[in-house]
């Protein structure tokens, strides 16, 4: 097979697809499903309580480190989606990323509020980071995997969540600082 036809063969299997995930979307995950909007509110309610709550004062610090959270995550899920370790069952649409609302909206502003609440009263981030990355793979992602919004297979497991959740708020932690350092140098 030259490169053309395997570029012909990646659009039909890619077309085919996208129809089988939409038709799958409008028959369990579209407005007339309580999981839609069980998604959705994991998408909104996050969003609202940050713009109550995020520290004006130092928003695009905070905000920088909730990005790279974001950032982060996404690609991680979006290769373990790939991969066919780990399906959100339910998302919002079948046009963005399926962990649209978990990976832009609650675990980053889970982490971005525990960054803020860490530098704000100098208390310990990586443990208060490692407390919510607990709560987030024990907690919200088993209830995830019991109501059957998420499937982790091939040995994917919560430690690996939780262990990913450590990681990548590190990373976000770690990228922030050195922004931060550079920017003040400069």
């Amino acid at each position: 097979m030259n490169k053309e036809d395997y570029w012909k063969s990646i659009r039909e299997i890619d077309e085919e697809f996208l129809k089988l995930i939409g038709s799958y979307w409008s028959r369990y995950s579209d407005f007339g499903n309580w999981e839609f909007w069980v998604t959705l509110l994991l998408l909104i309610a996050p969003l609202i309580l940050l713009f109550f709550t995020v520290d004006k004062k130092r928003i695009l610090e905070v905000f920088f480190f909730g990005y790279s959270v974001n950032f982060l995550w996404s690609f991680v899920d979006m290769a373990l989606s790939r991969y066919n370790f780990l399906a959100h069952k339910y998302f919002v649409t079948p046009l963005f990323p399926y962990a649209l609302s978990i990976t832009t909206s609650l675990l980053p502003v889970g982490f971005l509020l525990v960054y803020q609440y860490s530098i704000n009263n100098n208390k310990n981030f990586y443990l208060n980071a490692i407390l919510l990355s607990a709560i987030f793979a024990f907690g919200f992602a088993s209830l995830e995997i019991y109501l059957d919004f998420l499937d982790l297979r091939k040995g994917m497991n919560l430690i690996h969540i939780f262990l990913l959740d450590i990681v990548i708020s590190f990373i976000a932690y770690w990228m922030t600082k050195f922004v931060l350092k550079v920017s003040k140098k400069g």
